[in-house]
């Protein structure tokens, strides 16, 4: 208990930090040159627009590896077939874990380049942006042009967890108090190899929170509950500031749309044999029966909150820069961790006004993970 105490001591300050990176540095209000201004007319409406605005949502644990130069991320953007307003990406071991890291040392230049891979597939306008599937007003598809340019709002590192958020620029004046809440729940229970990443904001007048999460490894029986018990710190620990009105919401679960994503590391109740033979038939509705966040959203654990139906393949323990699990029959190495696949890396989403359209996963394949990525229509007032 004692060295938790002082661990906490010691990095409240860092990991609860409420600064961040953006295009903007500013922390209640992103300004905007082009801001519309209030006619008489809407300053005495009482009519409230509704709009429909696409988010596309993304996790990936990138295994420790830096993003090779040639790496290619619009095609997990999918930019030229999806069109949406906004991006968030979460990403999970972008830096190797060791005692520097662990202490919350954060490589910035790792997260600088993350960032600018996803700014140059964003705005890139050889790469038009396609009108996709999702109807949305008239208003939205006339300032949905090609080559629209999107600007970072928030982009927040904690140790190897980075969220990153990106909006299209017309949206940029609706943006307000943008913030942050990190939450170390790894080594001695308090230390930033594990946890959460938090972000919100108010866009026009509704909440937004996005939960940025690495939970507690491990295949043994009886882990989940070390998974659970850090879904709870990340509830109870988490917390903003409620603004100058004081009418903000300060806990996750208060905001009007939230989506939790990370490389939530549930695994699957059932013996290494019987997953790896239940994998190689891609039988993954036997699977999803065993599968231990599914068997905890049934039980509660989650109450509130939906996950969309699991179509692919486990994300989980592929070797690197390969298709391959690790620990197959066929391929296996003597003295070599036989982890099992899994579908460690979720994204799901609480409460009302948000329809989820798309749920799958990319194939980009450096890391021992494969990034799952989701589409969104949230219903903004």
């Amino acid at each position: 208990m004692w060295p938790r105490l002082v661990a906490n001591k010691i990095l409240r300050k860092r990991l609860g930090s409420n600064n961040f990176v953006a295009d903007f540095p500013c922390n209640k209000e992103i300004p905007s040159l082009d801001r519309p201004s209030l006619s008489p007319n809407s300053i005495f409406s009482h009519h409230k627009d509704t709009h429909n605005y696409r988010i596309f949502v993304s996790t990936w644990n990138v295994g420790g590896v830096a993003p090779p130069e040639d790496l290619d991320i619009e095609d997990l953007l999918d930019t030229g077939n999806t069109s949406c307003e906004i991006y968030v990406l979460g990403f999970q071991e972008i830096v190797p874990l060791s005692a520097s890291n662990v202490l919350g040392s954060e490589n910035s230049k790792v997260s600088m380049k993350w960032n600018s891979l996803i700014r140059r597939a964003l705005n890139n306008k050889k790469k038009p942006h396609c009108l996709d599937k999702i109807q949305h007003s008239n208003e939205e598809r006339n300032k949905n042009i090609p080559g629209q340019d999107f600007r970072c709002i928030i982009s927040k590192q904690m140790v190897g967890i980075l969220i990153t958020v990106w909006v299209r620029s017309y949206l940029c004046p609706y943006i307000r108090y943008p913030s942050v809440s990190c939450i170390g729940c790894g080594i001695m229970g308090c230390l930033g190899n594990k946890g959460s990443v938090s972000v919100r904001f108010r866009l026009h007048e509704t909440s937004f929170c996005f939960v940025c999460s690495h939970l507690a490894s491990g295949g043994r029986q009886g882990d989940e509950k070390l998974r659970n018990a850090n879904v709870s710190e990340i509830f109870s620990r988490t917390s903003f500031p409620r603004g100058p009105s004081l009418d903000l919401p300060r806990k996750i679960l208060d905001h009007d749309r939230v989506i939790f994503l990370g490389d939530l590391n549930y695994r699957i109740s059932l013996p290494q044999s019987n997953v790896r033979l239940l994998v190689d038939e891609r039988d993954w509705k036997s699977l999803l029966e065993n599968d231990q966040l599914r068997m905890e959203l049934m039980k509660g654990q989650f109450e509130g909150w939906n996950e969309g139906s699991i179509q692919f393949a486990p994300t989980y323990k592929y070797r690197p820069n390969s298709d391959v699990y690790y620990g197959c029959f066929h391929q296996s190495k003597k003295g070599e961790k036989k982890r099992a696949p899994a579908w460690c890396d979720r994204i799901i989403w609480y409460g009302k006004g948000l329809k989820q359209h798309e749920y799958d996963r990319g194939e980009e394949n450096f890391s021992d993970h494969r990034p799952v990525k989701a589409i969104f229509t949230a219903e903004v007032g």
